[in-house]
């Protein structure tokens, strides 16, 4: 088994690690803490620690208490804390280990959950969950955690959840980029993915300009600069929103008729004129799948073609996204897959580059909208559906310009691998919204506007920062301010955490619940002829998915239903002469090979069966659906 796939697999009483067996204990342990290690400075140096400076912030819990609640995020070794808890409480219920580790060397921690005494969790149909691969859109993980403590403590209470852990299986993973979530939250600094240094302005130097907290409050704010010189008049292109008469919103237009330019927090580190434009990273876990791969910015070289930031020097360079792309290639019995991030907020599915009714199976985008509806009927988002068109033209025309937006492709892209490579559902969901819970001017639009009034009226004012004077030592005299870049505008501020957490991990159990789930009706055994047997076995789809999406017959993802006989092998030997000859069918392998069962659909198999002697004969029937799961009955033949 290879080390990156999977390293380490920890139980109760033991763990597994290259065939080796050892005794339970906790593997969190992360680079800053080794001296030893080297791991990302922001100066893009490969030394010492990930912060510059190191903060707490007042919205995180940075050790674990003795219960877990969702008043503050939680940090990835708080995470991992209750899952090594959980593991020790539940080995009924619970394999915890490490699918991976990150560019920085941190464990990827993985739960795999349902109830061991029912059989193995590759032998039953599976969904597939995950949080944290941005680095700073946290409130994924945290729904990721509520849902792993939801279904933990319901086991056995809720009828439902225990029957949905007695006959499937839900992997989970709470963090699959650790490193850009620990970066997040113990520093100012913030960034679209992974942490691996990445020339984004491509001037052959990395991470050369990030921001910088230059009044040391530890929140990366904006900086406002009224234009004053020529040069900055014909370059400003933002004005005072005049729906704010407090004068806080800003409003793009054009360059040449603003009246102030707006920055990032920072300084020009490079030179170059531009400000923050190379921080830390740069690559996008989100890009990087191998479905409709593009290369990176300047990776075309005719000029002409389309490029994809943030794609990575290949599909699935970076460990995090090949180590969820090969857990799924190793695990076909998963048939719904949420990635989540923030913060549109949206129900975000595929296509990514194309209108669905061009690609899309009608059979499977049917389903697809059925999701769509069942997950707002949860979550109340405004929008549910594709990527290439919903997604791209929620809003219609461009605020500034008033022109149509039209549908704009993202390439290696979550969802289209799913779907189009993989034949799954698979969403890659869009938590929060910026505060903006109602439309306050009525235009139609959820914007900045709305979030700003919806701070004033129910967040006491706390998501923005009132414009505030400060002498930058190269702009001169500017103002620092706006909505709070992470517990604001990326992420809610913590007493809306559990609410947006808690709805969107309802619609992923939801998923969970209508999973495909091969059921025996029952198994005939009956003698036609002297020796001759007739052995049928009857089975109906009692899930709410079909075994297979058109798209999964398509790629050859999933294989038909199947069933076989099972007997003694020495009963089998001897030809014309065996003590047991299956008859039919005539098959070398002797398997009947069902199609696929659709929702309700009921199908029957029979196999004839010779038997020479008196004594009785036992035998096992076997049903085999690589998403509906694996059942096996015993019978026998008695003459």
């Amino acid at each position: 088994m290879k080390k990156h796939f999977l390293v380490l697999v920890l139980s109760l009483f033991a763990s597994i690690s290259n065939g080796q067996v050892r005794p339970f204990k906790s593997v969190a342990v992360f680079p800053e803490k080794n001296e030893k290690s080297n791991h990302y400075l922001v100066s893009g140096e490969r030394h010492g620690s990930s912060f510059f400076k190191k903060y707490e912030f007042p919205e995180v819990e940075y050790r674990p208490g003795t219960t877990l609640d969702f008043t503050k995020y939680h940090t990835v070794d708080v995470m991992y804390h209750w899952y090594e808890i959980w593991a020790q409480q539940f080995p009924e219920l619970v394999d915890l280990y490490v699918i991976a580790e990150s560019f920085e060397g941190r464990p990827i921690y993985q739960m795999t959950l349902t109830n061991k005494h029912t059989g193995k969790d590759t032998d039953k149909p599976a969904a597939y969950f995950e949080g944290g691969r941005h680095s700073g859109e946290i409130t994924s993980s945290e729904s990721i955690l509520w849902l792993t403590q939801h279904l933990l403590e319901n086991y056995g209470k809720d009828p439902e959840i225990t029957a949905l852990l007695d006959t499937k299986v839900i992997y989970l993973r709470p963090q699959n980029n650790p490193d850009g979530s620990n970066l997040y939250l113990f520093s100012a600094q913030r960034n679209r993915s992974t942490v691996k240094p990445h020339d984004t302005d491509r001037d052959g130097l990395v991470d050369e300009d990030p921001e910088e907290d230059l009044d040391g409050d530890g929140i990366l704010y904006q900086m406002r600069k009224k234009a004053v010189t020529l040069e900055e008049k014909e370059k400003a292109n933002f004005i005072l929103d005049p729906r704010d008469p407090k004068g806080r919103l800003m409003k793009r237009t054009f360059p040449g008729q603003g009246e102030y330019l707006i920055y990032s927090e920072g300084i020009d580190n490079d030179g170059d004129g531009q400000y923050n434009e190379d921080g830390i990273g740069g690559l996008d876990l989100h890009r990087n799948y191998p479905e409709n791969w593009r290369p990176n910015s300047g990776g075309d070289l005719t000029g002409r073609g389309y490029t994809q930031f943030g794609a990575g020097e290949y599909p699935l360079s970076e460990v995090e996204s090949r180590a969820t792309v090969l857990w799924m290639m190793s695990h076909p019995n998963i048939s719904v897959v949420n990635s989540m991030d923030t913060r549109v907020p949206m129900h975000l599915r595929p296509p990514s580059t194309s209108k669905s009714e061009e690609r899309m199976y009608p059979q499977d985008l049917a389903i697809y909208k059925e999701m769509d509806q069942l997950g707002l009927s949860f979550t109340a988002y405004p929008w549910a559906g594709d990527v290439y068109e919903t997604y791209a033209t929620r809003y219609k025309v461009n605020s500034m310009t008033g022109d149509p937006l039209k549908p704009e492709p993202l390439f290696g892209h979550g969802p289209d691998f799913g779907y189009f490579y993989y034949g799954s559902i698979w969403y890659g969901d869009e938590l929060w919204n910026n505060g903006a819970m109602k439309d306050y001017d009525g235009n139609g639009i959820y914007d900045d506007y709305d979030g700003l009034m919806w701070d004033d009226e129910a967040n006491g004012s706390k998501g923005f920062k009132v414009w505030t004077p400060f002498l930058h030592p190269v702009l001169g005299e500017v103002e620092l301010g706006g909505f709070h870049p992470k517990f604001f505008g990326q992420n809610g501020p913590p007493w809306q955490l559990e609410g947006w957490a808690k709805k969107q991990a309802l619609f992923n159990l939801a998923m969970a619940k209508r999973l495909p789930q091969l059921s025996v009706n029952e198994i005939n055994v009956k003698k036609i002829g002297a020796g001759e047997y007739q052995v049928s076995l009857t089975w109906t789809n009692t899930g709410k998915l079909p075994v297979a999406l058109e798209q999964a017959k398509l790629v050859k993802i999933v294989q038909e239903d199947r069933v076989s006989l099972d007997f003694d092998k020495e009963l089998l030997k001897g030809g014309l002469e065996a003590p047991v000859r299956i008859v039919t069918p005539s098959l070398y392998d002797k398997t009947i090979y069902a199609g696929y069962t659709g929702v309700g659909e009921k199908k029957t198999a029979t196999f004839v069966v010779k038997v020479k002697g008196d004594a009785p004969i036992k035998g096992k029937i076997r049903l085999s659906s690589t998403r509906g799961g694996l059942i096996e009955k015993e019978f026998t033949l008695t003459n």
